[in-house]
């Protein structure tokens, strides 16, 4: 009985061993630290993206979806699949922003390093999550998830209050981002699928050319 006995607390402490516990939220510093680490050995990727908006003109909300690529440094090319069939590019000097409906783009320069700061900029390279943001962990966290809250400092303009990086807890691949701006009252949210990193992407892939017969503004 007592041989028993002890292989039966035997295999219970085996099974328990066996069974990863609960993971406990790293502080954020370190949490921030391993996300820049990872970040920093990006240099390119590509997903396709499910995007949410709300603001004090959209109060219904809005939904999009469509792909991406990513280039450091400051190369994009946002697709969109619904909607309006819109395009945002930038080529790391310039962005452009098409609006084939309206046979509309506008041109805007990039902000140079040290003005003002972009939520999209930051994921083609432009910010070290270390040192450029107030970064903090909260609490409740997903399900295989780590999210990362993170503040530009009142010193800098930005324009968002918060940006949340949600990304997975094992590979810390992105999985999502949350742009709020507390002062125009907006919120938008993307959530990335089939994402792939380091695709080896020309820079060819981020050019513009601006269609005939459509109206230019400059920014």
């Amino acid at each position: 009985m007592l041989s028993w006995r002890m292989s039966a607390v035997a295999l219970s402490l085996l099974v328990s061993s066996a069974i990863p516990g609960p993971q406990s939220t790293p502080s954020a510093a370190d949490l921030a630290a391993r996300i820049q680490a990872h970040y920093a050995g990006v240099h390119d990727f590509t997903a396709e993206f499910v995007q949410t908006q709300s603001s004090p003109l959209l109060p219904k909300g809005r939904t999009d979806r469509g792909t991406v690529k990513i280039k450091k440094p400051l190369r994009m090319r946002w697709t969109y699949a619904t909607s309006d069939k819109q395009e945002f590019v930038s080529d790391g000097l310039k962005s452009y922003f098409y609006e084939p409906r309206d046979k509309h783009v506008v041109v805007t320069s990039l902000p140079k390093a040290g003005e003002t700061s972009t939520a999209l900029l930051f994921l083609a390279g432009r910010g070290d999550l270390t040192k450029d943001f107030t970064a903090s962990a909260p609490p409740d966290q997903p399900a295989g998830e780590w999210r990362l809250v993170l503040r530009p400092p009142a010193s800098r303009q930005a324009d968002f209050t918060r940006l949340t990086l949600e990304v997975a807890r094992t590979s810390l691949e992105l999985r999502g981002l949350v742009i709020e701006d507390d002062q125009a009252g907006t919120l938008s949210r993307l959530r990335f699928t089939n994402l792939k990193e380091n695709r080896g992407l020309a820079n060819r892939e981020f050019e513009f050319q601006i269609p005939k017969g459509v109206e230019l503004e400059y920014r």
